[in-house]
């Protein structure tokens, strides 16, 4: 159709995308009249710029192939509102089971994608658990949730956190010995473990998160995988300390990590210069 709304709009499927798109299939073609539909904001923003998105081709068979889209669109939509009703009640079933009644006073962080339509969800998953690892970086009440239907609510299945990290297939792998390098099979990636990957792949953009600065460090010295693996399998271990010990997670910032990078840095620098009978001046 060459409308080009994807190049203006963030999101084509957000609340304005859709308005539109809603009005083009009831056969409206005017601009400005389509322009209506958004929001205040967006049209004082890019008001010019939508306008000349919406110049296209409106053929017949384009506006086959739009509905058919729409459709298939609002059926997946459909189907996933359905999954957040029943996740909803299979949540509520094992908060009345397993009631601990814990609550914090702790932040919720903003899910900004894929957010469950589920009321409280923070607040059930608290009272499942009886502990918060939404406090641990790239950790939501969303990744809480998936993890909770990966999991369960029990870390003591594990007995201890060598043999979660392990399950969750995050441990390194020890195929070297001296020079020669052993055959190994690769451990599958379990779904869990993928999930603590996508937590801390979310970590290499942060600018406050200590986390952060440690899974760019490593990125940066041994590459993308490790440095993602390495930092979830830390995730991982943090997630299992606050359910197994009670340990709380205290954010601490990159400036910190930083300072603690560099003192360590000094003390190598001093023990080399021992070690080669120098001074540091």
């Amino acid at each position: 159709m060459n409308v080009r709304l994807p190049e203006v709009l963030s999101q084509t499927h957000g609340k304005s995308g859709l308005e539109m798109i809603k009005a083009i299939l009831k056969v409206e073609r005017d601009p400005q009249v389509l322009l209506s539909y958004c929001t205040t904001s967006l049209i004082k923003r890019k008001g010019n710029e939508i306008l000349l998105a919406l110049e296209g081709n409106y053929k017949p068979e384009y506006i086959f192939e739009l509905q058919q889209a729409y459709d298939g669109y609002m059926f997946y939509q459909d189907q996933i509102n359905r999954c957040d009703a029943e996740a909803a009640k299979v949540l509520q079933e094992i908060k009345e089971k397993n009631n601990t009644g814990y609550s914090d006073d702790h932040p919720i962080k903003p899910i900004r994608h894929n957010k469950p339509k589920i009321d409280n969800l923070n607040e059930t998953l608290l009272a499942i658990h009886g502990a918060n690892p939404t406090v641990l970086p790239g950790i939501s009440a969303y990744n809480f949730m998936k993890l909770t239907g990966e999991l369960g609510h029990d870390i003591k299945q594990w007995p201890n956190v060598k043999c979660f990290v392990s399950w969750l297939g995050l441990a390194p792998g020890k195929n070297k010995s001296g020079k020669t390098n052993k055959r190994s099979k690769k451990r599958a990636n379990t779904r869990a473990g993928q999930i603590f990957k996508q937590a801390a792949q979310s970590l290499l953009t942060s600018k406050e998160a200590g986390m952060g600065a440690f899974a760019r460090r490593l990125k940066a010295r041994r590459g993308s995988p490790i440095g993602i693996k390495a930092t979830a399998k830390k995730l991982a271990e943090m997630y299992y300390r606050i359910f197994s010990t009670g340990i709380e997670y205290v954010e601490q910032g990159v400036k910190l990590y930083e300072e603690k990078i560099k003192q360590q840095q000094y003390r190598y620098v001093l023990k080399k210069a021992k070690e080669l009978g120098l001074q540091v001046i």
